[in-house]
């Protein structure tokens, strides 16, 4: 039997004839490392200090307020009480007007303060619409209104496509000129408004309450400030497919700043179906009166001598249900328009 070479005896000492004993080889165990494992969002590390719990006076604020949780609670309850108080004193003369359109009649001489009416009735929506001749004036609003609408976007979208992306000289002193008109009152340009429309023989026409409102400047601003959101490398892909800038503006931008148009075009269609000035000052035929005006004339010269309130509730809700019917249809559009969150968000 072969011995190994550890297991011989010192060559000091004589041989023996007794079996070497082989020892085990010594052999270091495998040093594994831990895993690391990332800790779960939202839960503390195993090695981060646990916070201490508040003493003293800090306690005893914690114990009488009930925690974070509870000062939470209080605020979103603020919140909800302070809105709740808002959309009440809001809503309260819409829902206010809708109950006397549907009460009985009522003159200054015979108010009612109870808000539930004595009877139902639609004699004064008959009434108002009779009275007021509201058909017509409704059809001169809506025809006017979305005139006024075509012709600002006409000139509002290319003017804002300019001032966005096309650079000139002067381009900020110009847009500031722009932005400057905005500082004056309709009120100051009427009379100056008035002259040149008779001087062109369009007084008492409907052209003549149109031309006047052919642009807006709070329309380009709004336009000009959603088109610069538009991604630089999208414009940058169209010049170099050989896409020139009207035909970029056509299938590029304007798809792009759909919401900003929404947006515009509402408050476009709002602001002229419910101006007054301006019609009372050109419109003096009864043919193309707007329905402010309508309403206007139940007050000004009622059929029995006193205004009815019944009556002129009615004829308010008939000429809102255009406005309102606009704003439901471009709802989600209006809200993207005024978040201001922008093409390439």
């Amino acid at each position: 039997m072969s011995q190994s070479p550890l297991s011989q005896p010192p060559l000091s000492q004589p041989p023996t004839n007794e079996p070497a004993v082989s020892e085990p080889a010594m052999t270091e165990p495998a040093m594994t490392e831990p895993a690391m494992t990332e800790p779960v969002r939202g839960e503390p590390r195993a090695d981060s200090p646990v916070p201490a719990p508040p003493t003293g006076r800090h306690a005893h604020r914690a114990a009488r307020t009930g925690g974070p949780n509870s000062g939470r609670f209080a605020g979103l309850a603020g919140r909800a009480a302070v809105l709740t108080v808002g959309v009440f004193f809001a809503l309260l003369p819409f829902v206010w007007m809708v109950r006397t359109a549907f009460g009985p009649s009522q003159s200054a001489l015979a108010l009612s303060s109870n808000p539930i009416p004595e009877s139902i009735s639609f004699d004064a929506f008959t009434r108002a619409f009779r009275d007021g001749h509201l058909g017509r004036a409704l059809l001169t609003g809506i025809v006017v209104s979305l005139a006024i609408l075509l012709l600002q976007l006409l000139t509002a979208i290319p003017a804002a496509y300019v001032f966005a992306w096309l650079p000139f000289r002067g381009r900020g002193v110009v847009f500031g000129l722009v932005l400057a008109t905005l500082l004056v009152p309709s009120q100051v340009t009427a009379i100056p408004n008035y002259v040149t429309i008779s001087a062109l023989g369009l007084s008492n026409t409907r052209v003549g309450l149109v031309l006047p409102f052919m642009t807006s400047a709070a329309s380009i601003f709004l336009l000009r400030q959603y088109m610069t959101t538009i991604p630089v490398s999208v414009l940058e892909a169209a010049r170099m497919d050989g896409l020139g800038l009207v035909r970029t503006l056509r299938t590029i931008v304007v798809p792009l700043s759909m919401p900003a148009i929404a947006t515009v075009s509402v408050f476009s269609f709002l602001l002229s179906f419910n101006e007054y000035l301006w019609p009372l000052l050109e419109a003096r035929s009864p043919e193309i009166a707007t329905p402010p005006l309508a309403l206007a004339t139940l007050v000004a010269s009622p059929p029995s001598g006193l205004p009815d309130f019944a009556e002129l509730s009615a004829g308010a809700l008939i000429i809102s249900l255009p406005t309102l019917v606009v704003f439901l249809i471009a709802q989600r559009r209006l809200t993207a328009g005024l978040t201001g969150t922008g093409a390439g968000g």
